[in-house]
């Protein structure tokens, strides 16, 4: 049986190992190198599962749209439903999936790999603090890939809208394009940027912590990575609903 200590001890050290990534922000040297180089590292492993994932995502929603405005005569506003199922939803939700289940393991077995080698003692007891050297770059460039992650779903996810709506259920290419701007705007696509940076956030955070807190070896690594997946899902959809609750009450989902 699970005690309310043994869940509250995990989450209390990751926000203190959040607030300790808050606080190391402000200090200096940052390390632009390992930044960089996190950023190339995760988009490695994010860019294809996103595309992938968003061609039969989109392109099954879109064709249920479709059937609908079809069957009451409203296919010329394909472009409006394409935009706002992509922009609003779709994008960000696609970018969940991706960023919990590749980017934030990826973060998780790096770490875990360099705990169990005892590399992260050796760095502190050298006096360099892990946090800064290590957290903060994978954190930031997590929410740095997610972002670019998402203007990739979100172009591709048009793409595959336009190719369904009119070469496929007979939309008109005029009226697709006319009506793409009629449901959503810039405000929408910054909205949706600012979901993807929320979950790029969380899931940088969820890989670090579970790497640096892997235990056991290989297989320790290997549990922390799949433990990793299901946090990772369960932050980033609460976020994904606070934030959609957050922009309604504010009036900004409204068209």
């Amino acid at each position: 049986m699970i005690s309310a200590a043994g869940v509250m001890k995990p989450v209390g050290a990751f926000v203190a190992m959040t607030l300790d990534t808050a606080r190391a922000v402000g200090k200096r040297p940052f390390h632009w190198r390992e930044f960089v180089q996190q950023i190339a590292f995760i988009s490695g492993v994010s860019i294809v599962p996103a595309v992938m994932l968003t061609i039969p995502f989109v392109g099954f929603t879109i064709f249920i749209l479709n059937t609908l405005l079809v069957e009451i005569g409203a296919i010329d506003y394909a472009g409006a439903a394409v935009g706002l199922a992509v922009i609003r939803e779709i994008g960000p939700i696609a970018s969940v999936l991706v960023v919990a289940g590749a980017g934030s393991t990826a973060i998780c077995a790096d770490l875990g790999a360099r705990k169990i080698r005892e590399e992260i003692d050796a760095m502190e007891v050298l006096g360099i603090d892990p946090i800064q050297r290590l957290v903060l770059p994978r954190v930031l460039a997590s929410v740095v890939v997610a972002v670019g992650l998402n203007c990739v779903v979100c172009i591709v996810g048009v793409a595959v809208g336009y190719v369904f709506a009119v070469p496929v259920q007979g939309s008109s290419a005029g009226q697709f394009t006319a009506s793409f701007t009629l449901l959503t705007g810039t405000t929408d696509f910054v909205l949706s940027q600012t979901k993807a940076a929320v979950f790029g956030l969380g899931a940088g955070l969820v890989g670090c912590f579970r790497g640096l807190s892997a235990a056991g070896g290989p297989k320790g690594v290997g549990d922390a990575v799949n433990q990793t997946v299901v946090l990772a899902f369960v932050v980033l959809f609460i976020f994904n609903t606070l934030l959609s609750l957050i922009f309604l009450q504010l009036g900004l989902l409204s068209s």
